[in-house]
């Protein structure tokens, strides 16, 4: 019979192991090509655990060696470098009458994409839709596929990504919904599950405009208004999974009434629905403008504003004033290095940024503004990215690499 302790210790051992080749294949993964030698240096790991580790990433496939030319003009050192081609990533951002799936290698590189129409109103239909779409995804994309090693989602709404669980959606009604139990018992793959904008945050952090720094603010424009914090390079999630829900900061408490109940949230003027109805009703009071009734999306929007449509103007600077409110707050509590803003919205931000700007400029402590730029998403056209960076952040922390080495 096992002790308690024995048990605590056997546990202990599976997580050093874990933490250790997550360290090494981090290291790869991030500096390579890296020599054995720089690796054990780095990460303060003896030389034979470092020879023991690679080991296992070279026999798994993880990792490969590459010959690099001695500075000296003698032997060739002999670096390591992460392998990303034949391993491979479902992704997929779900959102409230569709889903977009996404293949990818390791490497963040997009190898097919499709788009599904998931108008299912019931938590037991979306799941049958989804997962036959997977599956058709799977099937088209079958030769491109080599190893599949996780299948990813990200969505709107309240998740518990420990637990696996859904427990919240805007648009249907979800009793703890274990998406991640589910999708492993049908696909017998390792998954994840992940909030879409905390997600995106993370991806901004991975690959795309805040690669550079530790500490972040993203702020993103869609149906609604929310933001991912990283803190130290991590997701902030906080007890419960879900912290970021700038847009129900209140910016005018005579406002419109706003779905949760409160007056004049931020998201009842910075979201594109609430943007165009704004341009829909100035058409209507006789403001002139190029936008017509018939056409006021966001993108067009956009547009008009890049030409310097004034009623277009009015509106996108109208928006960068109050979100530049919301976003104030947010640095004045978190001090970020940058800010990342996303969204159609930022196809006018010659207009948006240097509203917000100005709020900065007004509302933030002098020494969290300085030096802190507020800049547009890089990541803004691949939908599923955030999916993918749930994934990376699984590989970088071990939990999903140790997985692939037992398995």
């Amino acid at each position: 019979m096992t002790t308690g302790g024995q048990q605590a210790q056997i546990g202990n051992v599976d997580l050093v192991k874990q933490l250790n080749g997550a360290a090494v294949y981090r290291l790869i993964d991030q500096q390579g090509p890296i020599s054995r030698i720089q690796i054990a240096d780095v990460s303060q790991l003896a030389p034979a655990s470092v020879t023991k580790i690679t080991r296992q990433l070279l026999e798994r496939g993880l990792i490969k060696e590459v010959e690099q030319q001695a500075s000296t003009g003698g032997r060739r050192a002999i670096s390591i470098i992460t392998e990303a081609r034949p391993f491979h990533t479902i992704a997929v951002r779900l959102g409230r009458h569709d889903a977009t799936i996404t293949l990818y290698d390791l490497s963040a590189k997009s190898l097919a994409e499709q788009h599904y129409a998931l108008p299912e109103r019931t938590q037991e239909t979306l799941e049958n839709a989804l997962f036959e779409s997977i599956a058709q995804f799977i099937e088209l994309n079958q030769r491109k596929i080599r190893e599949l090693i996780a299948i990813s989602v990200i969505l709107p709404g309240l998740v518990d990504p420990n637990k696996g669980i859904v427990r919240y959606m805007p648009h249907i009604s979800v009793g703890a919904w274990k998406l991640v139990d589910a999708l492993e018992a049908r696909f017998k793959v390792t998954s994840f599950v992940g909030h879409d904008i905390r997600s995106l945050a993370l991806a901004e952090h991975y690959f795309g405009a805040t690669r550079d720094c530790q500490d972040s603010i993203l702020v993103r424009l869609h149906r609604g208004t929310g933001a991912g914090i990283i803190v130290n390079g991590q997701i902030f999630l906080g007890s419960n999974g879900n912290v970021g829900e700038i847009g129900h900061i209140q910016i005018d408490p005579l406002g419109e009434r706003c779905h949760c109940g409160n007056f004049g949230c931020l998201e009842t003027v910075a979201a594109n629905a609430a943007i165009e109805n704004r341009v829909r009703h100035l058409l209507t009071q006789g403001y002139a403008s190029k936008l017509s009734l018939n056409d006021c999306s966001i993108t067009a929007i956009c547009k008009a504003a890049n030409r310097h449509d004034a009623l277009a103007t009015e509106v996108i600077d109208h928006v960068g004033r109050q979100l530049g409110k919301a976003v104030s707050i947010a640095i004045n509590l978190f001090n970020p290095q940058k800010v990342v803003i996303a969204g159609e919205i930022t196809e006018a931000d010659k207009v948006l940024l240097p509203a917000i700007q100005n709020c900065i400029n007004a509302q933030v402590l002098k020494d969290f503004r300085r030096n802190l730029p507020v800049v547009t998403s890089e990541l803004n056209h691949q939908s599923a990215i955030g999916a993918f960076a749930l994934v990376k952040r699984a590989m970088l922390n071990g939990v999903l690499l140790q997985r692939l080495l037992e398995n």
